[in-house]
């Protein structure tokens, strides 16, 4: 976790008070594997959800209604059907096989299920998934909410399950055909581009401003990094939305592309990264392409192209560049594996998380407090068992008493234990509902880190809210990952 320049005793530089609106806490920019930024010669931005983030509410709606409208179309009557924001979160996992939203710890443990819309008890649970382990690998049954934009199919697959229970759906014949039709207009619902259009014609209406983002990426762009942006966007709406979001907070009449040393669109991750896909240079504003076959040149833009070729044009490569963006999968587990760059995953949920987790601390306190004192009760306990179970075999128990005083003791203890547990019930469950009453926290499950908090953890070096939180670290800063606890580690007595 980075603080405020804490080992200098300096505090962060902001560039105005509206810094000091969020948590100073959500400022922060959180490190998973030491990073030297000095050593960093070229950042890649991901757009959408990266640079530009969208009001996730307004534009999930639209993009449930464009998803319901693609699934009426085969038949099936959606009409009672809305779109239920709170229903999903990122890092949750559909199984496509039973029909079911799942949320695993980080070794893959599902703890927590839905079934359509309706939360699986734990006896259903345990049925289902006692041998069951969550694996990504294993396609097509595990499906990743890797990103926001999963939020809508989430929400239309959890309430067709429902109805497909209660037999509205004819002709389906499993959860997986389900999940096939949904994802199916959810991809057409944004090749189409309405919903692009819907949201150029009133960019207000979907997207939040965040006047520092663009001031960030001049700080890093005039420390000497090489400043890229590639985008699974087309160019014609990366163009519009890039303008209305960053030329108005740009000093000395700068404008957007003035950042970019190079601009890559419709880049098709993740193959960007995996395949020499080809590369087009778009020639003029109505898109009108030209092949392009050497290096990639300062100034223009292009699409397709890869990243072995960004690397051969920068004369960098690997850990020289880094790439941030907001979808796990296609942005940082991509690059990582194949590339080998260093990377930053944008989480705009956090703030919230932190906010939550923060106001819960009192509670949280006791909670904890409650724990150790049942912890040390359940220790008693099983101490007098184990000195019945000796007494009974003949043998010494390890202190002078009968086994009366032991019966005794451990139906006080009993009490005492039941008694804890009516005030840890509540805390608990609060606890758990932290955030989202249905899932709770984003990065833990339980006392345990969620699976989402694993894929970060293994896959991103850094993570933070928002690109404007660079804004507070320099582009030279030597980022330190946190001392990795182990449990056998000591502990702070007293």
């Amino acid at each position: 976790m980075l603080e405020p320049n804490r080992s200098s005793g300096l505090p962060y530089i902001m560039t105005n008070k509206s810094s000091m609106k969020l948590n100073p806490n959500a400022r922060w920019v959180f490190c998973n594997r030491t990073l030297n930024l000095n050593a960093i010669r070229a950042i890649g931005y991901d757009m959408d959800y990266t640079l530009v983030h969208y009001l996730m509410n307004r534009w999930e709606q639209r993009a449930y209604s464009y998803i319901k409208e693609g699934i009426r179309q085969t038949g099936w009557n959606l009409e009672d059907l809305e779109f239920d924001p709170k229903l999903a979160v990122r890092g949750l996992v559909i199984d496509t096989q039973l029909g079911n939203v799942v949320k695993a710890n980080r070794f893959g443990y599902i703890k927590r299920a839905f079934h359509g819309t309706k939360p699986l008890e734990f006896e259903q649970l345990r049925r289902n998934y006692q041998r069951t382990l969550v694996d990504l690998a294993e396609k097509p049954r595990w499906y990743f909410l890797n990103t926001l934009f999963s939020i809508s199919a989430a929400c239309m697959f959890m309430q067709l399950v429902e109805l497909h229970d209660l037999g509205a759906l004819p002709g389906c014949i499993s959860y997986e055909e389900i999940f096939r039709r949904v994802v199916h207009a959810s991809d057409e619902a944004h090749m189409e581009g309405r919903l692009k259009s819907e949201i150029l014609s009133a960019p207000a209406k979907f997207v939040e401003l965040d006047k520092e983002t663009p001031l960030a990426l001049l700080d890093q762009k005039e420390s000497g990094k090489k400043l890229l942006l590639i985008t699974n966007s087309e160019w014609s709406y990366v163009d519009a939305i890039m303008t209305w979001a960053f030329d108005p907070f740009l000093p000395d009449s700068l404008k957007w592309r003035d950042l970019f040393d190079i601009i890559i669109v419709r880049a098709r991750k993740p193959d960007f990264f995996t395949l020499r896909m080809p590369v087009f240079e778009v020639v003029n504003a109505e898109g009108l392409l030209r092949e392009c076959r050497g290096p990639l040149s300062p100034g223009r833009i292009y699409l397709g192209a890869n990243a072995r070729l960004v690397e051969d044009s920068l004369e960098l490569s690997g850990e020289e560049l880094m790439y941030v963006g907001d979808h796990i999968f296609t942005d940082v587990t991509i690059s990582k594996n194949i590339s080998r760059w260093r990377t930053a995953l944008v989480i705009r949920e956090l703030e919230d998380e932190i906010a939550a987790a923060e106001a819960f601390m009192p509670e949280q306190a006791e909670l904890s407090r409650l724990m150790a004192e049942k912890e040390s009760m359940e220790s008693q306990y099983c101490s007098l068992r184990l000195a019945g179970q000796r007494i009974r075999h003949g043998r010494k128990p390890p202190w002078n008493v009968t086994t009366t005083e032991i019966q005794l003791q451990m139906a006080e203890l009993h009490d005492r234990i039941v008694e804890i547990d009516s005030r840890i019930a509540p805390l608990a469950k609060a606890s758990a509902q932290l955030l989202n009453k249905n899932w709770g926290l984003l990065m833990r499950t339980g006392i345990d880190k969620s699976h989402l908090a694993r894929q970060i953890e293994r896959y991103a070096d850094i993570y933070t809210a928002r690109v404007s939180n660079f804004l507070h670290v320099t582009p030279s800063a030597f980022l330190r990952s946190s001392w990795g606890g182990l449990p056998h580690d000591p502990q702070k007595t007293g």
